[in-house]
Formats: structure tokens, sequence, C-alpha cells
């Protein structure tokens, strides 16, 4: 599998805050994220994706996200096979809501 950078929650929040060309990609289902979401997300979901690659700015650094890091890991080296710039959120949308944003509702 490709070598994606895995980023903690606050190492990603402060990557977002830090580059205005980088972009928070949830790649849950619309239901996980209408329950949970970060501000500023971005939703596509990881079946939807193909479909709506062009959605996508490939000058842009992606931070990819979903429940666990799973879905997200699998969406960044397919996103990276095709020349984006990817970081994973290790512990995805459940470490976040731990570490920095505990009123965050957990599923």
């Amino acid at each position: 599998m490709a070598n994606i950078p895995q980023l903690t929650p606050a190492e990603a929040r402060d990557l977002l805050a830090g580059r205005p060309d980088a972009v928070l990609l949830d790649v849950r289902e619309e239901w996980e994220y209408d329950y949970a979401h970060v501000d500023g997300s971005r939703l596509i979901p990881m079946g939807e994706l193909p479909g709506r690659l062009g959605e996508l700015n490939q000058e842009d650094t992606l931070v990819v996200l979903c429940h666990h890091g799973n879905r997200s890991q699998q969406v960044a080296a397919w996103l990276q096979s095709r020349g984006y710039t990817v970081n994973n959120v290790a512990g995805g949308i459940e470490a976040w809501g731990h570490t920095l944003d505990p009123d965050l509702p957990q599923y």
C-alpha cells in the first residue's frame, strides 16, 4: 500500500488551519456525516468518489477522514495513485472527538 502520512487529529487541525489549500475530505456515508462531522469538512462518500473526482482540486492538499481511519486510508491511497497530495487522519472522527472535541457525538 502507498505510504500515506498519518496525522493525529491535532496535526490535521493544525495543517488545515495553516494551509489555505488544505481540504478536510470526509468519506463516510451521509447519515454518518449528519450525525457527527467536523465543521468545514467536505463530504464525498467513499462509494461516490470515483464519479465525483472532478469536485476535488488536484492542487489542494487533502486530509481524508472517516469513522476510524480505515476507509480514509483506502481513499487516500486511491487518490494518491491519481496524483493527489493526501494525508490520513489516524483514528478518524472518533479520535478527533476524543482528543479535540468532546461534544462531538460518538457512534
